[in-house]
């Protein structure tokens, strides 16, 4: 299958192409085109000279967009679901749930799109203000350049091009190399959406080259990027005055109170631990317990555990594949091994079988090691005792990301501190801090960002204020 760049509404060939594998079965599954310099450039031109076509359009012309967008994802959530899982080795049933959630991005883009105002300010509060009318409006930023990820290579997509839409901007749209399939697929849809030409552009590419030109040009209003610390603030650093927003790291925390009922928490764990074989923003990396509980929440969760379902993605039944990437592999192999030899427990997992790590839970981790203060990115857990919730509360502050953390406790006051004192964007009371809906304000602070996501919110971040006072004397 040989795919083809979307520039100004026109399927382009490219001079080079680059052979994309599936994770699982390392079976060659299509030749992906890797644009050139001149390619790039075409497709900012193209975002550029249609600002005012996407402009021009009214909310509710936007709004149809989106809805019929939905409509045909309804139609294909299957197969929107089996690319998902062959070019990035999601379960089918995690796919499936993108799909589904990827739905919803777009339908509450299109109604934001309907709900996009401004307000009146009362000019006359002030001493000289008397006999003035005054209001905002909110005004498309023009392009947008929107650099994705793989690990949800549909719905993190719709989450930079649904609010991009429904704001009435323009688009370019880089998806990460092992996952570009999908991408191409929802712009084949947004086409037959009746998207207008040139408003989406997808270009695919060594991140470098494609990347680096969409960061640096003038005729780009605003990035906006999801991925690692590193190339986010690398990013930042080059773009110059235009908009940046950046959803980066995290190595999400749990606290686990005295007094909580572990059978309904456990299955909750498991999940948040190894969705996606771990390889999700907020997947749950670190789990702290209050010492009198340590011993049955680990047997519990290790039972549960080792009852998932290893194989193939494109299974129904399937729990855990394959990492993304072979050199993954080896890298969590890796962290698993020194976190063994500074005197963690691996309870279950911690080796490699048939090209899949098995989903591995270490008990005991000191604070320096890898698996507990960078982001593991893979099935692995780890499970630390703590005194207190206070304790916990300081471990999972003591991180250089603060995305979304999560407690389980029955006392309300306890509940409350915590939401206090946590150095993050989002506080999971009584669920994990894996836990998200595709409404809600989701962003980090430190190293995992400096914006939310969320459509109400990112299409704020993607228009401009306009202030318009009008003097009636």
């Amino acid at each position: 299958m040989k795919k083809k760049l979307y520039i100004n509404g026109e399927w382009m060939e490219s001079e080079q192409y680059a052979d994309l594998f599936s994770p699982y079965s390392e079976e060659k599954i299509a030749k992906i085109p890797q644009a050139s310099e001149e390619q790039v450039n075409a497709a900012i031109d193209a975002a550029y000279e249609n600002r005012e076509v996407m402009a021009s359009l009214t909310a509710y012309e936007r709004a149809e967009i989106l809805e019929k967008l939905v409509e045909l994802l309804k139609e294909n959530r299957m197969k929107a679901a089996q690319i998902i899982s062959l070019e990035s080795a999601k379960p089918l049933k995690f796919s499936l749930g993108e799909v589904d959630r990827t739905i919803e991005t777009y339908k509450f883009a299109a109604e934001e799109a309907k709900r996009l105002h401004g307000e009146m300010i009362p000019m006359d509060a002030a001493k000289t203000g008397a006999n003035r009318l005054a209001y905002t409006l909110r005004e498309p930023i023009g392009v947008v350049a929107a650099i994705t990820p793989f690990n949800f290579p549909l719905n993190l997509v719709a989450h930079k091009v649904g609010p991009a839409i429904a704001a009435g901007n323009t688009i370019v749209l880089k998806p990460a190399s092992q996952t570009p399939l999908s991408a191409y697929f929802i712009a084949e849809l947004l086409e037959e959406a009746g998207m207008p030409k040139g408003a989406l552009n997808v270009v695919t590419g060594s991140g470098r080259l494609v990347g680096d030109q969409l960061v640096t040009s003038e005729k780009v209003s605003m990035v906006t990027f999801t991925g690692s610390p590193e190339v986010g603030i690398g990013i930042r650093n080059k773009a110059g005055l235009k908009k940046v927003a950046l959803e980066l790291g995290s190595n999400a925390g749990l606290i686990i109170d005295d007094g909580v009922d572990l059978d309904k928490i456990v299955p909750k764990c498991v999940v948040g631990a190894f969705s996606n074989q771990g390889q999700v923003c907020i997947s749950l990396q670190r789990v702290y317990v209050h010492e009198n509980l340590l011993e049955t929440f680990t047997t519990k969760f290790k039972e549960a555990t080792e009852k998932l379902v290893l194989g193939d993605p494109m299974e129904e039944l399937t729990d855990v594949s394959t990492l993304i990437a072979g050199k993954e592999l080896e890298r969590a192999q890796a962290w698993i091994d020194e976190a063994e030899a500074g005197g963690g427990q691996v309870i279950t997992g911690g080796k490699i079988d048939n090209n899949i790590l098995l989903p591995t839970a270490i008990v005991d981790v000191s604070p320096h090691l890898k698996v507990s203060c960078q982001e593991v990115f893979a099935p692995i857990v780890i499970i630390n005792p703590i005194k207190n919730v206070e304790e916990g509360i300081d471990h999972i502050n003591d991180s250089k990301y603060g995305l979304q953390a999560g407690i389980f406790t029955k006392d309300i006051s306890t509940a409350m501190h915590a939401s206090k004192r946590l150095e993050v964007g989002g506080v999971m009371i009584n669920d994990i801090p894996t836990y998200r809906v595709d409404q809600m304000p989701y962003g980090g602070v430190k190293e995992s960002g400096n914006a939310r996501e969320g459509l109400k919110y990112t299409i704020e971040e993607m228009t401009e204020m306009k202030l318009v006072v009008w003097n009636q004397e």
